[in-house]
């Protein structure tokens, strides 16, 4: 049996087969000729399989070697269609996105015979509801966005569409979720890609996201170009400013769209030259201190004509943060908000390692930097937005609970236009047409129809959210306290947020309370005028912080140090 059956015995037998059916052709009916050309094929490709030098396995086993990689190619879809788990996030279960997929539809999102979650397992969380639940009538939820020196505030919805930048996303799709905006008026950020004729054709609210590569705003040399700022900032879309620092999925990366991707209309949004490698660089050129910060944060609310004006970043280094929150007191100037995005943040491409490594996850990140602006007396006048993985209403009762203002979700949305997690999205051969620059592909995505889905899935999202807090007894999300919540952690306990996450009280860190480790270690570290740290943080740990040197001075320091 052994010697039956080799490496090409099914080499052997389609060339067989081959001469099988061309004799059959030729001896009874021509109607053999069609799978005689068949195994033809299939015999040439086995003569390829063995004079090719790229894949072992194809020249160790002609013909039939190639299935394993096709088993390979649709492996994904198969396990994804007939083998996942329900609840299995990988990045998102089909739990998710059938929620999505069913709001934004407008179609039954109840679910029978009871939770499909081990409500004893490990991170298993809860809402506590009340005895007496309260009536929530209007569920269009939102904040006022705008600082002291903010002349134009706005009044924004508490769940809006994250950063996504035309490019990453296609026409078709910029444009549904616009116009789902404008329908549910809610915002739309446009991702660091700058701002393209597809974002301002339908007149949704635009959160025009500006990164280090200002796009739409720059020089040819790449720098800060105040006029070409002042011209778009002013426009009645733009409703706000956010300075792109970092992002979850890939903090502490530059990017780079290569020069076949850099079509006109692509150029056109961004200031680029078509046809020519477009850089995104790690830092910002228009600041280097956190000082310098604030201060182009200022500039940037003088140009836009007193438009809200704030920051987004991932927390990593956290004397970094604490640094700017210095240079706030030092200067006396303030984003009106903060939009902290999670590790757990999509992308549309990003190194494996920066996925699955790098930055802090949302709900350390936003605690962290909420109690921050408590401990120096800046909670109130500055908003903090949330963004990273957020699909529910508990979701989002989850980080409001933690201090979020309002939450983004980028994903969320996709699924509402259509998206099926293929995860593409870096190939240009996006199934459903909402990562593609594919014309063909993109008329898959109707804007009529999927704006309509887009703003149907925020309204019934909203709507959820208040039946959530009227469960427990609330009327606004403001209301929403770390003790709302409740979490199981290892071994059977117990624990509400606010156990886990402990707040600080107005001004503690001005007065030099440092009750939290990360407070007491890393606060003293920064400084307003550097991003640098005073001392290295192997110091401040071993208690030789007035010996010790910048981080930048000592061979010893171990970069994994930084975010202990």
């Amino acid at each position: 049996m052994h010697q039956l059956f080799t490496r090409h015995t099914a080499f052997h037998t389609v060339i067989a087969l081959t001469a099988l059916c061309a004799l059959l052709a030729l001896s009874f009916s021509a109607a053999w000729w069609l799978p005689c050309l068949l195994f033809l094929g299939l015999s040439l490709l086995g003569v390829y399989d063995l004079r090719q030098t790229r894949h072992a396995i194809r020249r160790n086993y002609p013909v039939i070697g190639n299935l394993r990689f096709l088993f390979e190619f649709i492996r994904p879809e198969v396990r994804q269609y007939f083998f996942e788990d329900d609840t299995l996030k990988l990045p998102f279960s089909r739990v998710d996105r059938s929620l999505v997929y069913q709001r934004a539809k407008r179609q039954m999102d109840q679910r029978p015979f009871g939770t499909q979650g081990d409500v004893y397992g490990n991170d298993y969380e809860w809402i506590n509801h009340a005895m007496v639940p309260t009536h929530v009538a209007d569920s269009d939820f939102r904040t006022t966005v705008g600082g002291p020196d903010c002349t134009r505030p706005v009044d924004l919805s508490v769940f809006n569409i994250s950063a996504m930048s035309f490019g990453a996303l296609s026409a078709n799709a910029v444009m549904a979720l616009n116009k789902g905006a404008a329908i549910g008026h809610f915002a739309h950020d446009t991702g660091e890609g700058g701002v393209s004729r597809y974002h301002l054709e339908h007149g949704g609210d635009l959160i025009w996201n500006i990164g280090s590569g200002y796009f739409g705003c720059r020089n040819p040399d790449g720098s800060f170009s105040e006029e070409r700022f002042t011209d778009m900032a002013r426009r009645d879309n733009i409703r706000m400013i956010e300075l792109k620092l970092s992002q979850g999925a890939k903090p502490g990366h530059g990017g780079i769209l290569p020069a076949p991707k850099v079509t006109p209309e692509i150029a056109a949004a961004r200031g680029v030259p078509v046809g020519q490698d477009c850089v995104s660089p790690s830092s910002h050129s228009a600041f280097g201190t956190p000082v310098e910060m604030m201060r182009f944060i200022a500039r940037l609310r003088e140009l836009s004509g007193g438009k809200p004006v704030g920051f987004k970043l991932c927390i990593g280094h956290p004397w970094e943060w604490f640094a700017i929150a210095k240079a706030m007191i030092a200067t006396g100037i303030t984003p009106d908000f903060i939009v902290v995005d999670g590790a757990e943040g999509g992308t549309g491409a990003a190194p494996i390692e920066f996925v699955d490594h790098v930055g802090t996850p949302l709900r350390e990140g936003l605690r962290l930097v909420h109690n921050t602006l408590v401990g120096i007396g800046l909670r109130e006048q500055i908003r903090l937005g949330a963004s990273g993985k957020v699909i529910s209403a508990f979701d989002m009762a989850r980080l409001m609970a933690l201090g979020a203002d309002w939450c983004n979700s980028a994903r969320a949305y996709m699924f509402a236009i259509g998206c099926i997690q293929a995860q593409t999205c870096h190939t240009g051969r996006c199934p459903t047409g909402v990562t593609t620059q594919d014309p063909k592909r993109q008329q898959a995505l109707v804007v009529a129809d999927k704006s309509v889905r887009v703003a149907n899935y925020h309204a019934n999202t909203l709507k959820a959210l208040g039946e959530l807090l009227g469960a427990a007894g609330l009327t606004h999300p403001n209301q929403l306290r770390p003790h709302h919540i409740a979490r199981r952690i290892a071994n059977g306990e117990v624990r509400v947020l606010s156990a886990l996450f402990p707040d600080l009280e107005k001004g503690e860190l001005l007065e030099g309370r440092f009750r939290n480790t990360i407070f007491r270690t890393a606060w003293p570290m920064a400084q307003a005028e550097s991003f640098e740290p005073l001392y290295s943080l192997s110091a401040a740990l071993s208690g030789h912080a007035d010996t010790a040197v910048a981080p930048d001075q000592d061979p010893t320091e171990q970069p994994g140090e930084a975010t202990a």
